[in-house]
């Protein structure tokens, strides 16, 4: 059985995003996420001041994790930026959000934030560094400002749209983004 001494306030937030996941922000409950992870709830007060405090720190670890470090591990790769934006599908597509709830761990938060301001605010900058970054990719690749920007909307838009057909069974994330990307690197070429 873990203690408070061997869990982490990581072991607790992917917990937390698994609860999340599972049941929408209303099952983000030190009782429930305790039970989850086999501890008394004492040692959820180890890590965190209350649930409010552990709701602040899984938005800040969301927004580090699923967008900062793919970033950064996609930028130090220093590779041409049609290769980048193949390895920006690939990171966020990868099984990295497994041990968050899986697939539906960003649909999670986008539900969280209609009705959570700080969730919101949140998943706003996410967004918006996100799409920025697509778009700076394809302005890279010779893409206009005007059809970088497009570009980045549809491909993001692309990829939320994905990940609930993917979670259905109705589609292939990975292989369907990664052929979006191409057609639109295509389309480049073409005008």
């Amino acid at each position: 059985m873990a203690t408070k001494n061997t869990l982490t306030s990581d072991d607790w937030i992917k917990a937390a995003f698994r609860a999340l996941t599972a049941g929408g922000v209303q099952a983000v409950r030190a009782e429930a996420i305790a039970r989850d992870l086999k501890v008394s709830k004492g040692s959820f007060y180890w890590h965190f001041k209350d649930v409010p405090d552990l709701k602040a720190k899984m938005l800040a670890h969301w927004a580090r994790e699923a967008t900062d470090t793919i970033i950064n591990e996609v930028e130090a790769s220093q590779r041409p930026a049609e290769e980048q934006l193949r390895l920006l599908v690939c990171a966020a597509t990868d099984d990295r959000n497994l041990p968050y709830g899986g697939l539906l761990a960003d649909s999670a938060v986008r539900e969280w934030a209609r009705f959570d301001t700080s969730a919101a605010e949140t998943l706003k900058a996410v967004d918006q560094r996100r799409i920025d970054y697509v778009a700076d990719l394809l302005g890279r690749c010779g893409f206009s400002a005007r059809h970088s920007r497009s570009g980045a909307n549809g491909l993001y838009g692309a990829l939320i749209g994905l990940e609930a057909l993917a979670a259905s069974g109705l589609a292939d994330l990975r292989a369907d983004l990664l052929g979006l990307l191409e057609a639109l690197l295509h389309s480049r070429d073409a005008t």
